[in-house]
């Protein structure tokens, strides 16, 4: 069996080189054309085989015989005729056509109407249906009706009867043995439809199984949708994208699923496809997974959809819609980290918007009045013998001063604390002096301004662990702020109590208070509320991002509580060690130095 498949084999590939190219990319059509093409050779070359041999044999071939030769000879063209043009229709009609016209000249020889040849016209249509085109079906079998009919109007007796010489068959006999060949071309030809149809279905079933392959491996959903939304058809990746079985999407399935906001543009997408048959493309959620929980809680996830209409593509299939969903929620994920990193700069750009202003100004007041009354004096040397007005302009250039280096130091360590370069020393201090101390401090400012400082520290609280110089430096920019935003005859009161693991130190103003909508901003670098060059406060800004920065070093919070026209309550949470926790490092406590926003 082997060796006989080896020498079919180059035959093979002949045949297979005959195929038109056109049929070369469908395999069901692939395979029809090859048997047509082997089919019609083989029977012409048989014929051209045979035709000496009979000469040898026989003598002078009969008029009969001539045309059965004639006949399975013609079939080679026709088989050439189909290798190049590529219609397998034409081919099965010209060769059906043969036959019947070989049927009805044999029939004309052997009786016309009465000829035992008769019987095979009724096979012309058969082998025309396996063209499987109902138009060659049907032009074949009123061809051979008009040669049924033809032969009918001629008498019989006119016809010329011819006889096989050399045998002695009967007319019944003849006519049986007819019969009998003419069935068994029949079945021959009922084989080769049968053998059609079972390779067709049997490509098919190849072909979908491999479509399958691919939706089952394919990691986007793809589905088909009625014009109404309804699910036909969904790949199984519909399970591991939305989370949920095949069966549970189906129909109405998926759109109960669509996030209730976007239920009408999936409606539209899907209704505009049917419809006008161009793309649709959107994006929208799914809820995936079983049912929101008892908290009302739903995980949906982003998808994008491309939709259009099959009728294009699917001749007789109207309003249906193929879609094909991936899921894009990490793309929409980062288009959100994206878009708070935009927001983030934007802000960044602000603040320094608000830094150039903010410092421009404090900056540009304090070094004119330096620069001013330092020139005043230098080209006034009578001014220096006046005592008076000489200690005020020195007083004044002094305060300019002051103030000028009180802002460098707030930007410098604004700038250590955003890059987690202050570095914090803790160690034990005595709390309720250096509190006391601040209040000293902020006294000559509070008393030129007719403000009442009041300072509740108990003496118990003694020792505290923290770093000494950044708590001062929170003390005295809350009592400044406070100091500057109360009015003349108001009370500012600072205050210190511990509350379980942390110290909670207040500095309470009656002064003009923040608005609501500022309270979330305080704290931010440059951030003044009412900000702007014609505020009525000095002040950079940065004074209580500062206090925060520190805090926060520590380990604490800082939380504000005003109300406009009422006053402001700032309170500072620091933890509190006890005594086994002051041996640990900086290093080693809670809270690490980290980059303040």
């Amino acid at each position: 069996m082997l060796r006989v498949t080896e020498i079919l084999r180059p035959a093979n590939r002949v045949i297979d080189t005959l195929v038109h190219p056109d049929a070369a990319g469908d395999r069901r059509e692939f395979e029809r054309h090859r048997a047509f093409i082997l089919a019609n050779l083989a029977g012409g070359i048989a014929a051209l085989v045979l035709l000496p041999l009979t000469l040898a044999l026989f003598g002078p071939i009969t008029l009969p015989v001539t045309l059965a030769l004639a006949w399975l000879i013609a079939q080679i063209p026709v088989a050439m005729f189909l290798s190049r043009s590529g219609s397998i229709a034409t081919a099965h009609l010209a060769s059906a056509l043969l036959f019947a016209a070989f049927i009805g000249a044999m029939a004309a020889l052997t009786g016309g109407i009465e000829s035992f040849a008769l019987l095979w016209l009724a096979i012309a249509p058969l082998e025309a249906a396996l063209s499987g085109s109902r138009k060659v079906i049907g032009i074949v079998a009123g061809v051979s009706a008009g040669i049924v009919a033809g032969l009918a109007m001629i008498d019989p007796a006119g016809l010329p009867r011819f006889a096989f010489p050399g045998t002695e068959i009967s007319q019944a006999a003849l006519e049986a043995v007819a019969g009998a060949a003419a069935l068994a071309y029949a079945g021959v030809l009922a084989l080769r439809i049968d053998w059609d149809n079972r390779r067709g279905r049997m490509l098919l079933h190849e072909r979908e199984a491999k479509y399958w392959l691919v939706a089952e491996n394919v990691t986007d959903v793809i589905s088909l949708h009625t014009a109404d939304g309804a699910v036909q058809f969904v790949s199984p990746s519909v399970q591991s994208v939305v989370g949920v079985a095949r069966r549970e999407v189906m129909g109405k399935g998926l759109f109960s699923r669509v996030h209730v906001a976007d239920r009408p543009a999936f409606l539209k997408a899907i209704s505009d496809a049917a419809r006008s048959g161009e793309r649709a493309r959107i994006e929208f959620r799914v809820r995936r997974g079983s049912p929101a929980s008892a908290d009302g809680h739903c995980e949906y996830l982003w998808l994008e959809m491309n939709a259009r209409s099959v009728d294009r593509a699917v001749p007789g299939v109207e309003g249906d819609v193929v879609a094909v969903c991936r899921d894009i929620s990490d793309r929409k994920a980062n288009e959100a980290m994206l878009a708070e990193a935009r927001e983030e700069a934007e802000a960044a750009s602000a603040a320094k918007t608000r830094f150039l202003a903010n410092v421009s100004h404090e900056l540009r007041t304090p070094l004119n009045a330096i620069i001013g009354f330092s020139d005043l004096l230098r080209n006034s040397p009578h001014l220096m013998q006046n005592a008076e007005k000489s200690g005020e302009y020195i007083d004044l250039i002094h305060d300019s001063g002051r103030h000028l280096l009180q802002v460098v130091n707030d930007i410098l360590d604004m700038s250590k604390i955003e890059t987690g370069n202050f570095d914090l020393v803790v160690e034990p201090f005595d709390l309720p002096e250096t509190m006391e101390a601040c209040v000293r401090m902020m006294r000559g400012e509070a008393d030129r301004k007719e403000i009442e400082l009041v300072s509740d520290v108990p003496k118990s609280l003694q020792e505290f662990s923290a770093d000494k110089r950044a708590c001062k430096q929170i003390l005295l920019n809350l009592l400044s702020n406070a100091v500057k935003f109360s009015d003349a005859g108001s009370t500012v009161v600072v205050t210190a109590r511990r509350e379980r693991d942390h110290l909670v130190m207040r500095v309470r103003d009656r002064g003009i208070g923040i608005a609501r909508d500022d309270l979330e901003r305080l704290g931010m670098p440059f951030f003044q509320a009412n900000s702007g060059y014609d505020r009525a406060h000095e002040g950079t800004g940065l004074g209580l991002s500062v206090v925060k920065g520190l805090a926060e070093l520590h380990g604490g919070a800082v939380e504000f509580d005003s109300r406009l026209g009422k006053g402001t309550t700032v309170s500072v949470r620091l933890p509190w060690y006890e005594a086994e926790d002051e041996a640990a490092t900086p290093g080693e406590r809670p809270a690490p130095a980290r980059k303040i926003a």
